[in-house]
């Protein structure tokens, strides 16, 4: 099972900033995810709010703010930045396209432009890329990028309308109802679980063949999981 880091080690550091993913470096990650957000000027920034107050003292909408205005109050981390840093150090990717956006598909559009600008240099260094999202109309886009796709599912009803190859469910419906990751993988899914920082959740999430978890935890998950 792998251990990917939400929106970086975000238990010790400031979610989805550039600490928070070297911090998940150090603490063994197998892999990052981040959400992602368009600025004004159309600059794809890891952000998972939809404005800047509730990690930050300053109020701003993040689609409504340049990058520039934004870099000089927040420092948000951009994601072609985060994308280096999971190439260098060889670390999986999973991007969730964050919706509704007042630019609708505009953000797949860019994210898979700068994806295909990379593919050598992704395809070299061997990580995983998994685009995500709430939205099942950006996970059909999605799965026209030619990336590892994923539909996010908070509410067990949804599961059946899953168009994409990864389910990544609530650690909430895996509680509910462990079996839906066999019934998953009899469909031919890949299964990541969120957000999963418990014990018990993470030994669960282990015994039943989960093949992510993500967590806001990533040392203490390797500890418990008898990793290192």
């Amino acid at each position: 099972m792998l251990i990917y880091a939400h929106r970086g080690a975000s238990s010790d550091f400031k979610e989805g900033s550039k600490a928070a993913y070297i911090g998940a470096i150090a603490q063994g990650a197998d892999g990052f995810e981040c959400d992602v957000r368009l600025t004004k000027d159309k600059q794809i920034i890891c952000y998972h709010d939809s404005d800047t107050k509730r990690l930050s003292i300053i109020d701003l909408k993040i689609a409504k703010s340049s990058y520039k205005e934004l870099k000089r109050k927040v420092d948000p981390y951009r994601l072609d930045e985060l994308l280096d840093l999971s190439i260098s150090n060889k670390k999986d990717l999973v991007i969730e396209l964050k919706h509704p956006v007042s630019t609708g598909a505009m953000i797949e559009k860019l994210v898979h432009k700068l994806l295909k600008s990379r593919a050598a240099e992704i395809k070299a260094s061997g990580i995983q890329i998994s685009l995500i999202s709430f939205s099942y109309f950006a996970t059909l886009r999605n799965l026209k990028s030619g990336y590892q796709t994923g539909y996010l599912v908070k509410n067990s009803n949804l599961i059946r309308f899953n168009p994409a190859p990864v389910i990544a469910l609530s650690i909430e419906i895996l509680r509910q109802n462990p079996g839906v990751v066999a019934e998953q993988h009899k469909r031919g899914k890949k299964v990541f679980i969120w957000t999963v920082n418990e014990a018990a959740d993470l030994h669960l999430c282990s015994k039943v063949g989960v093949d992510v978890v993500i967590t806001d935890k990533p040392e203490q998950a390797r500890k418990l999981l008898g990793y290192s």
